[in-house]
């Protein structure tokens, strides 16, 4: 089954005005550019596993006959499906789509700031998801990081429109 007619429809949406650009392929497969996204997946993964062990935690206290607040569950479930989101951005910007790589490069500069301010609330969160919201931010800024670098923006960087002429 050919999946890649659907998730050309979902590029569209999430794609915007970008949807169908594509870097040149020796750009996407150079080193450096397979090297910074083979970090960001690393980066990405431990991401996910830092969000299933705030479930799993979670999970133990109310087993335990603690009271898990609201926020926590909340939090637990949006990181998750943050970070499904920022791999799907990585894989279409992997597979050359400038779209992706321009989201991914958004988001992991964005969710960072979100997160920080909302574990800076007293109170809304207990200790334990305050330092997992901090390492959540810290490691995003490193897969920013890997995005900004003068190699991935010159990989990634919008095509100049021809010029045109006026009579």
């Amino acid at each position: 089954m050919n999946l890649e007619p659907l998730l050309l429809r979902l590029d569209r949406i999430a794609g915007g005005s970008r949807a169908s650009e594509r870097i040149a392929e020796e750009a996407r497969t150079h080193p450096r550019t397979v090297r910074a996204f083979r970090a960001v997946t690393i980066l990405l993964l431990i991401e996910l596993v830092l969000g299933i062990v705030a479930v799993v935690i979670a999970l133990v206290l109310l087993g335990r006959g603690e009271h898990v607040p609201l926020s926590v569950w909340t939090r637990s479930v949006v990181v998750l499906g943050m970070t499904a989101t920022l791999f799907y951005f990585s894989w279409r910007a992997q597979l050359g789509w400038s779209w992706g790589y321009s989201r991914l490069r958004l988001f992991s500069k964005i969710f960072p700031v979100v997160t920080l301010v909302l574990a800076a609330v007293p109170g809304f969160y207990p200790v334990w998801m305050i330092t997992e919201q901090i390492i959540f931010s810290l490691i995003l800024i490193g897969v920013a990081d890997y995005l900004d670098s003068d190699h991935m923006r010159d990989t990634f960087r919008r095509p100049t429109p021809p010029a045109t002429v006026r009579d």
